[in-house]
């Protein structure tokens, strides 16, 4: 009966998986519709704001680099 609620390496390995993407849903969708979060993510990792970037340039949206760099500059201001 207790190795009812055992899971395998395999089953482990499938939901660390599923979290993965699943963060990695949220964390690109909070960074796609939030222009103070992608700030708030400058002060944490510089990587993750690049890997945003890049993906939006693959997906043809442009601009997006210069529009947050234009705000945040004139927020300094």
């Amino acid at each position: 009966m207790a190795h009812c609620f055992e899971t395998t390496s395999k089953e482990r390995g499938f939901v660390v998986v599923l979290v993965s993407i699943f963060g990695a849903h949220f964390l690109f969708n909070k960074m796609n519709t939030s222009q103070d979060f992608r700030q708030a993510i400058t002060k944490k990792s510089l990587f993750i704001l690049e890997v945003y970037y890049k993906s939006t340039e693959q997906s043809r949206m442009y601009r997006v680099r210069e529009q947050d760099q234009e705000k945040w500059l004139n927020s300094k201001n």
